[in-house]
């Protein structure tokens, strides 16, 4: 099994116990450091998507349904709210491979913390190397809709669009700050970039870099926004169009 292999597999049942994917958890530390942190965020999902229902949900659905009139004149917003909520659960299942039936909370995402510039720079950055190798060459064509559905459970959408096509959308481990949103974007220029978005604090606009890559951050309300791209790439720019168009909901 190789890499790659490996990485499919986990990423889409972090419980799986064969053989091979036990050896290879063995052979390296930063394979088992990986796994652990998926099944870290699949702890973390699963206690947060317990949300109780009313028992006659379903009835007062049906009964709301068997009437137009009566749909368009009283539009009870509680229960619709509720069946948009269901909808939307529906929606991250389709999307998340084996991480279905959990969703995110704002209580238990991570620990809102300050991170100093480098330590948060410098983790960004390893985050992307280590993703790099399994993403940088996909092109899923996604849509503005998929990269807001995987994140609205960090509380904000995208209006407006994204500086460029989206090549890469989906949720990831993102260390000890927890689960993050990873999206990969080509820009009008033709230049690669890649953000993420977790939930820290920092300062308004920090920015790192090392001998091939910058990295931007910037605060968007209760989440860092962390823009990644080549040196001598318009960076900055892009970062301040991604937060431009970042509404918190």
């Amino acid at each position: 099994m190789d890499e790659l292999e490996f990485r499919r597999r986990v990423l889409s049942n972090p419980q799986d116990k064969d053989p091979e994917i036990l050896e290879m958890r063995r052979a390296s530390a930063s394979n088992d450091k990986y796994v652990q942190e998926l099944e870290q965020l699949d702890e973390l999902l699963d206690e947060t998507f317990r949300v109780d229902v009313p028992d006659d949900l379903a009835d007062k659905i049906i009964f709301k349904q068997s009437s137009e009139v009566e749909r368009e004149n009283r539009r009870p917003k509680f229960y619709m709210s509720i069946a948009a909520s269901i909808a939307f659960v529906f929606g991250i299942v389709i999307g998340q491979f084996n991480w279905s039936q959990q969703s995110l909370n704002e209580a238990t995402i991570a620990k809102v913390t300050e991170k100093p510039i480098d330590s948060l720079g410098q983790m960004a950055l390893k985050h992307y190397y280590g993703e790099v190798p399994f993403t940088g060459a996909t092109n899923e064509r996604a849509t503005l809709e998929r990269v807001n559905l995987k994140l609205s459970p960090f509380g904000q959408q995208f209006k407006g669009g994204l500086p460029g096509k989206i090549t890469y959308v989906n949720h990831c481990a993102f260390g000890e700050l927890g689960p993050g949103l990873h999206v990969d974007i080509q820009t009008d220029e033709g230049k690669k970039m890649t953000f993420f978005i977790v939930r820290t604090q920092g300062a308004e606009t920090e920015s790192f870099s090392d001998e091939k890559m910058n990295v931007v951050m910037k605060q968007a309300d209760k989440n860092r926004l962390i823009v990644i791209g080549e040196k001598g790439a318009h960076v900055e720019q892009v970062a301040e169009k991604l937060k431009h168009n970042l509404f918190s909901i």
